[in-house]
């Protein structure tokens, strides 16, 4: 059985060879920027918002937020895109945002078996290993598998659903809020919350883990 590339992360003294896929982007990437197509001060922007000002703290909030307002966690559930954009996050791969609710004896995993679809502006970009073909063939046939890879161990009675991402729809997962959180603020809340609880992959940290 293939192992999900890039996760766990390994420490590596030099970083990887580049995947096939990545040598061919930076190949049509000089192409386009030789040829005048592509202004590479206005790619390097591009690239920048996604690396370092739109991320998984965004979606953070999102999560904070439904968890102490029943009435955006509501509308959350309701129209996921209306919703981000309350808090000022829309954009492009976000237009068609769904949130699934985590709950008891249930569980939600999304993959997007075709290639990377994802919901930038609330994840930024996304992880190697959510682009991997392991993760993406394994995770429908064996999410159960996939999820004790990463660590996570569920109930064998709770129902784990597999949601396919498209060109047209992204998922956010909506994780159950951590125990002994009731005094917490909406930002404390959402440092808890971690990219993968966002994907299905993982679950929210505990409070004392929140450090």
């Amino acid at each position: 059985m293939e192992p999900i590339a890039g996760y766990p992360f390994a420490m590596e003294s030099h970083p990887p060879p580049l995947a096939e896929i990545e040598l061919r982007v930076r190949a049509l990437e000089t192409l386009l920027v030789a040829k005048g197509y592509v202004d590479p001060a206005a790619l390097d922007e591009l690239i920048e918002t996604y690396e370092q000002r739109i991320g998984p703290h965004l979606g953070a909030r999102v999560v904070a937020r439904a968890w102490i307002d029943p009435e955006y966690r509501g509308r959350l559930l309701a129209d996921g895109s209306a919703a981000v954009a309350e808090l000022g996050m829309s954009g492009r791969q976000g237009e068609h945002l769904i949130a699934l609710e985590n709950g008891n004896g249930i569980h939600h995993l999304v993959v997007c078996t075709l290639c990377s679809c994802y919901p930038w502006p609330v994840l930024g970009l996304p992880p190697v290993w959510y682009k991997s073909p392991a993760y993406r063939a394994r995770a429908v046939i064996d999410p159960r598998g996939v999820l004790a890879e990463f660590g996570l161990a569920l109930d064998p009675s709770t129902r784990i659903e597999v949601h396919d991402s498209t060109a047209e729809l992204r998922y956010l997962v909506l994780p159950q809020r951590p125990a002994g959180t009731e005094g917490l603020d909406e930002a404390a809340l959402a440092a808890l919350v971690t990219r993968d609880a966002m994907i299905g992959t993982g679950l929210p940290k505990s409070p004392g883990r929140a450090a």
